[in-house]
């Protein structure tokens, strides 16, 4: 069974509100990184939140409630 790094399908993810705040975290802690000067931390949450940008606002379309 394979599994995703990030289940855009999964309910938790239908509110906008929750796909944005994901994105936003990860981005925000990047930034936080940065500032303090850990470089390998920050371009690690700065791909992560680009990423899940692209797989949650980006790439996502909602399911239909039958599952299709």
């Amino acid at each position: 069974m394979s599994r995703k790094f990030l289940d855009p399908d999964h309910p938790f993810f239908r509110p906008l509100w929750r796909r944005l705040l994901v994105v936003g975290l990860c981005l925000a802690w990047a930034l936080l990184e940065f500032s303090g000067g850990s470089t390998g931390w920050a371009l690690l949450f700065l791909a992560i939140g680009l990423y899940s940008g692209w797989v949650l606002l980006v790439a996502w379309a909602p399911k239909d409630s039958d599952g299709t």
